[in-house]
């Protein structure tokens, strides 16, 4: 009987996690099996203005897996994407390859999308998500079968390396890193908004948010989670829907986010001109092709003020942050306005 009983439990506890969820301390960085996995990395250097991005969608289609690979700098404008026919997300640990393309780990990341497309880095230092107890999802990372979970893995970490896009080839040495995961039972939601940025005139801090339509079933909502981790090393999180609501407004050019809670308050205020942007592709997994599906800035403009209680405990402004308005709508409109064909999936800054 007391064999029966644990099979029985572990059953259900694969056929939980299999669903995309996270129990309370549960370890939300090995693979899921769902039908995507997203592992993105971003190298800042604030003193050149620099930063280069790297995506790997490990997506699952009835025949098998495949990927949805990605590289992107600015202020050079450089993008490179592809459907790649293989991807494995490691099931024990934080890990993900697609053939010699792509492989990326806690501490390392390689990409071959070219000669002219390369990245060649070993991270060091790293800051990882403080918090054992739930991540950037929070309490929703316990609810099965979401469109959408998100968890920014890496706060900061400094990058030993080279990257090639390009006609560049830029060493990497003392960049900052922030890298994140995210993953769902379809791919991406209808609409989302996200933003990320170091750069600020206190190297430790580091913000993140990520918003959208939540959908389980017959549920559907709409949630930001909105993370600052301070100068000392304190993470503030807000965007649990009753406790520390954030409402976003949100355009192709301006997000404005404001989160209270009983002790604390964050605003975030960013900008970025449409033209700049680069407009990225997403899955669709069960299809086995990439979509334009995100207007993506990588050198924009954030301003973010911290409050206790009503009073300032931290306010900053970064020139290099990231800011993201998602929608398949909306991205295949931007790439077709931009002068590109049917077929195309991406497109990068205008001139």
């Amino acid at each position: 009987m007391i064999p029966l009983v644990r099979d029985t439990l572990t059953s259900l506890r694969r056929a939980y996690r299999a669903s995309g969820a996270d129990r309370p301390f549960g370890d939300p960085l090995p693979a899921h099996g769902v039908a995507m996995e997203g592992y993105f990395w971003r190298f800042t250097d604030p003193a050149t203005g620099r930063v280069v991005i790297a995506l790997d969608g490990v997506n699952r289609a009835a025949d098998g897996t495949w990927s949805t690979l990605g590289l992107a700098a600015h202020p050079t404008g450089f993008l490179r994407t592809t459907v790649h026919p293989e991807g494995h997300a490691e099931e024990d640990r934080l890990g993900v390859v697609s053939g010699i393309a792509f492989r990326g780990s806690s501490d390392r990341l390689h990409v071959d999308l070219g000669p002219d497309a390369r990245v060649d880095v070993a991270i060091t230092d790293p800051v990882p998500w403080p918090r054992r107890s739930v991540g950037g999802s929070s309490v929703f990372q316990s609810v099965p079968g979401l469109n959408q979970y998100w968890h920014p893995w890496l706060l900061g970490g400094s990058a030993r390396g080279e990257v090639t896009v390009g006609n560049d080839i830029w060493e990497l040495d003392g960049w900052s890193v922030y890298a994140e995961k995210n993953w769902g039972k379809g791919g991406f939601p209808d609409a989302w908004w996200w933003g990320q940025a170091q750069g600020f005139e206190d190297p430790a801090v580091c913000v993140a948010f990520a918003g959208g339509e939540v959908t389980a079933g017959p549920l559907r909502t709409t949630v930001t989670a909105l993370v600052v981790l301070l100068p000392g090393g304190r993470l503030v999180r807000l965007g649990d829907p009753v406790v520390s609501p954030v409402h976003a407004d949100v355009t192709d050019e301006r997000w404005s986010l404001h989160g209270r809670s009983a002790q604390w308050s964050i605003d975030v205020e960013g900008s970025g001109s449409l033209a700049s942007a680069h407009v990225l592709p997403v899955p669709l997994p069960f299809e086995r092709r990439n979509v334009p599906g995100a207007i993506e800035h990588l050198g924009a403009r954030m301003r973010v003020t911290v409050r206790r209680r009503g009073v300032v405990v931290w306010e900053g402004e970064s020139d290099v942050a990231a800011l993201e308005h998602g929608g398949i709508d909306r991205a295949r409109a931007e790439v077709t306005r931009r002068g590109h064909g049917p077929e195309a999936v991406d497109a990068p800054p205008l001139p």
